[in-house]
């Protein structure tokens, strides 16, 4: 007698199965250990002289880096002379020139956005990271002189302020690059005179003074900028004032002069 197969039976034992291997599966995922991220470990691969080259990466390089050296090494300028900012004792030739710039370059910016204009400028000899050799001056240049993402920002400072930024020249006694600004001490470094546009401090008047956004921030000890009040960003790095600045003149010729002298 042939047996006799009961449909809904299987179908009921089939579906009550397949409900056992779903409560298991979930069961069993609910028991598993969940894993986290504890900690990330980086490693420091040196890339020098001894690393191989990779034939393939070169050449997918090679054309961005000859246009990158084309560009960096285009001449821009002249330069007659060889610029250390180790020439001088309390101002340089190069240093001159940085803050020559930084005032020409920014002046434009600042006034189309204060209708007010740069009274001087104060920068850090630290800053200057290389000479400009004599021979032609390119972006290159540039990028050795002033290696860092520095930008121009313009601080009001009142009279009081600019008494500290003079008094902190007084105590250094380094060639930190100034311009707008002319100052004389004696041999002890007492003032015997200091002008701002060649004209005596006024202690009532709002002076804007540019410098870079490391130093406003305290660099170089220069806390005085912070300490000053309202400033502005002008998203322009004194790296590109220089390249802008080079690439319209035809020869550079900075020189120490009497913006910070020591009489006798």
């Amino acid at each position: 007698m042939d047996k006799i197969i009961d449909h809904n039976y299987l179908r009921k034992n089939m579906i009550d199965k397949s409900f056992l291997l779903l409560t298991f599966i979930l069961v069993f995922s609910s028991c598993k250990k969940k894993e986290h991220l504890i900690k990330v470990e980086g490693v420091r691969i040196e890339i020098n002289d001894t690393t191989l080259d990779n034939s393939d990466v070169e050449a997918f390089i090679k054309p961005y880096k000859e246009h990158v050296n084309k560009t960096l090494d285009s001449t821009l300028a002249y330069a007659p002379e060889t610029y250390s900012k180790r020439d001088g004792n309390l101002n340089t030739a190069i240093g001159n020139l940085m803050a020559d710039i930084v005032l020409e370059q920014a002046n434009p910016f600042f006034i189309s956005k204060t209708k007010s204009a740069i009274d001087m400028v104060l920068l850090n000899q630290g800053g200057i990271r290389a000479p400009i050799p004599k021979g032609n001056v390119t972006a290159r240049t540039a990028y050795q002189v002033m290696p860092f993402e520095n930008s121009i920002i313009v601080v009001e400072m009142n009279g009081a302020h600019i008494k500290e930024l003079i008094s902190y020249l007084q105590k250094s006694r380094k060639a930190h690059p100034i311009s707008g600004l002319k100052l004389t001490v004696n041999e002890d470094f007492n003032i015997v005179k200091a002008l701002i546009n060649d004209m005596e401090i006024n202690e009532d008047k709002v002076y804007f003074v540019a410098t870079n956004d490391y130093l406003y921030h305290g660099g170089s000890e220069m806390y005085f900028f912070k300490k000053a009040g309202k400033a502005h960003k002008l998203n322009y790095k004194i790296r590109n004032a220089m390249i802008d600045y080079f690439k319209k003149v035809d020869t550079i010729a900075p020189k120490i002069d009497d913006r910070f002298l020591q009489t006798n």
